[in-house]
């Protein structure tokens, strides 16, 4: 497993092509010719750039499902909706569909940021809405999120 380091910003240009900041392609840079997937978040309005030795994990994963299930075969279904494979090109850019671009609704500016494994690909305001969203307590998330994954004394709590 990989794990990304970073966030830059970029444009995208008039034919829908997005260049890869070099510190993500220092980081990748094993993985680069074997291509990639790029599909749409589950949760956010926003891309996901998968490199496709991650991908493969993944679908290892998703492979195992019960397809005698409903809610299993819907759930495949949503989540492959718009997956696309995607070379960089002699550049270092990637071609963004128009689909997918619409679906996150990337204008010219966007962010791409790591998320472990992952690449996402955000219009820039929708990203800076996203992690400045006033609902969103950082520090109640992290506790709830991480704070059961530390020492069990840690859980303990004095008067």
């Amino acid at each position: 497993m990989i794990t990304l380091i970073g966030v830059h910003e970029g444009n995208v240009d008039a034919k829908a092509r997005l260049v890869l900041p070099v510190a993500f392609k220092k980081q990748l840079q094993p993985l680069l010719d074997k291509g990639f997937v790029l599909k749409r978040s589950v949760f956010q309005k926003c891309l996901e750039l998968y490199p496709m030795s991650e991908w493969e994990k993944l679908m290892q994963d998703v492979n195992k499902l019960n397809r005698f299930k409903k809610k299993n075969v819907d759930f495949i279904r949503a989540f492959s909706a718009g997956v696309k494979m995607v070379e960089m090109d002699s550049s270092g850019r990637i071609l963004i569909p128009k689909d997918l671009m619409s679906y996150a609704g990337i204008g010219k500016n966007v962010v791409m940021s790591s998320a472990v494994n992952v690449i996402e690909i955000w219009d820039k305001d929708a990203y800076e809405n996203a992690i400045n969203d006033p609902a969103v307590d950082f520090g109640a998330l992290a506790e709830d999120v991480m704070g059961s994954m530390g020492n069990k004394a840690d859980d303990v709590d004095i008067p």
